[in-house]
């Protein structure tokens, strides 16, 4: 066992390429194929061919010995003559009395008819040998030995025709086996090449991707279809690994931001509320002061609370979609409610909060749209110094699109891709002013994403801002008489 692993080890190394290992199969198994085939050619196939020659020699001298017995004695050398005339044989007969060869007999062969044999062989029985010939070519010779009729036929023929064909056959065919071999290393060598080559570009962008370098595809010059299957495969896991990556870093630089702008919106408040207490346990205040030191305590406070519920807010709707409870309901009950609810704030600052909208119904959550709606009509009113503040409704096939239009300063083009961002602020010192958090436009973008569908803003600068999102449309439920 231990000397067979070593053989095997040395043959089949234990690490090698993928070409190495293809072309030494081929080596082994196409190998041993033609080492079997040339064994059968060299050893089986020939001694089958010395055996048939053999044993057609042997029927000629069985046929001559029947002659010559039944023959007389004076006219035996006759026989021998006349067979020898007729075929392509040499026929030598050897009796106790004399030996009868034929003129074309060779000498050669005399060492198989010797007269001593007649005495000692007791029994009918054959040999048989291989001369060389005068012209160089093979000498075939079987002696028979007939112990009751006293007598030894010997026969002898130079190779035949169908001899040499065979012969050249076999030359054919060990060539022809060394040639195959030949060529099978080739050929396994050009197919491995064809396998290595795209195996090889793939390993170099696995390494590369291992590295942490995704630029670049695999490119595979192979008519395979599993080779470019597998390509196509890896680019696409390549570009969708690249995609998570570069979502991951912008997941981590937000994260940064927001822990940043958290501590930052956090410690503000903390601070003044800080500020605050301390200055109300200072001696000698009256009571006006220490009211409008509570009250600004009171307000930072108030302050941190919405900034905390808004943050808890996000992260429930960024990781709870369940939390969205979708139902049918009145659209235009809900934007009046909303108008109601802050049109004293638009006539604070002489505005005109337009909110006649027609009656539709849509299939979402009463709450969270509620929530939309306050966000955007607040924005507008918080942001438009004169004009107005409109909220408008129409249906579009199965949605209804709902608009926020107000006619205040607008927003820089520059600022519209990012004011959906957390914590970020078109205007700082007027968003701080207002006591708002940052985060309102944010958690609107997280409750339209979480009904599936998404909210748009387009803006001109001084002349006022346009939001709309789209809710799927409900038909109206069936009134039930009393």
């Amino acid at each position: 066992m231990s000397l067979f692993r070593t053989l095997s080890n040395l043959v089949f190394p234990r690490r090698a390429s993928t070409r190495t290992w293809m072309v030494l199969t081929f080596a082994l198994f196409v190998g041993m194929a033609v080492v079997a085939a040339a064994l059968y050619v060299v050893l089986v196939l020939r001694g089958e061919m010395r055996t048939a020659m053999h044993q057609t020699l042997r029927d000629h001298a069985e046929r001559v010995a029947d002659q010559v017995v039944q023959a007389d004695p004076p006219r035996r050398h006759a026989i021998v003559e006349n067979l020898t005339e007729l075929t392509n044989l040499r026929v030598t007969l050897v009796t106790p009395d004399s030996t009868y060869r034929a003129a074309n007999a060779s000498p050669a062969t005399d060492s198989l008819t010797q007269l001593a044999t007649l005495d000692r062989l007791d029994r009918e029985t054959a040999r048989f040998a291989e001369f060389p010939g005068d012209d160089g070519e093979t000498l075939f010779t079987a002696a028979l030995h007939r112990p009751d009729e006293r007598l030894i036929v010997q026969v002898s023929q130079l190779a035949p025709p169908l001899y040499h064909l065979v012969q050249r056959t076999q030359v054919v065919l060990i060539l022809g086996m060394g040639l195959a071999l030949v060529f099978a290393l080739l050929g396994s060598f050009i197919a491995t090449y064809q396998v290595t080559t795209p195996l090889q570009r793939i390993r170099e962008t696995a390494r590369r991707v291992a590295d942490g370098k995704f630029a670049g595809k695999i490119r595979v010059d192979s008519r395979a279809a599993e080779f470019q299957d597998l390509a196509e495969s890896l680019n696409r896991a390549g570009e969708a690994i690249r995609e998570k990556i570069d979502e991951l870093e912008r997941l981590t630089r937000l994260q940064s931001e927001f822990i940043g702008n958290v501590s930052h919106e956090v410690r503000n408040p903390i601070f003044s509320i800080s500020g605050y207490l301390e200055a109300l346990g200072t001696p000698g205040l009256d009571d006006k002061q220490r009211k409008s030191y509570a009250e600004k305590a009171l307000m930072n406070l108030e302050r941190l609370q919405n900034l905390f519920n808004d943050l808890i807010d996000i992260a429930r709707l960024e990781y709870r979609e369940d939390l969205i409870n979708r139902s049918p309901f009145n659209l235009k009950d809900l934007v009046d409610e909303v108008a109601e609810m802050l049109r004293p704030k638009a006539e604070d600052k002489d505005l005109d909060l337009q909110a006649d909208v027609s009656e539709f119904f849509v299939n979402a959550d009463r709450s969270r749209i509620r929530q939309v709606l306050t966000n955007l009509i607040e924005n507008g009113i918080a942001y438009t110094d004169e004009g107005s503040v409109r909220c408008r409704v129409q249906r579009r096939a199965d949605k209804v699109r709902i608009q926020v239009v107000d006619t205040g300063q607008g927003i820089d083009e520059d600022h519209l891709n990012r004011i959906f961002e957390r914590f970020y602020r078109v205007d700082e010192n007027r968003a701080r002013d207002s006591g708002g958090t940052g985060l309102g436009l944010s958690i609107v973008q997280q409750i339209i994403h979480a009904h599936g569908e998404d909210i748009h803003v387009e803006s001109t600068k001084g002349r006022g801002t346009r939001f709309w999102f789209e809710l799927p449309y409900a038909p109206a439920p069936e009134t039930v008489e009393a």
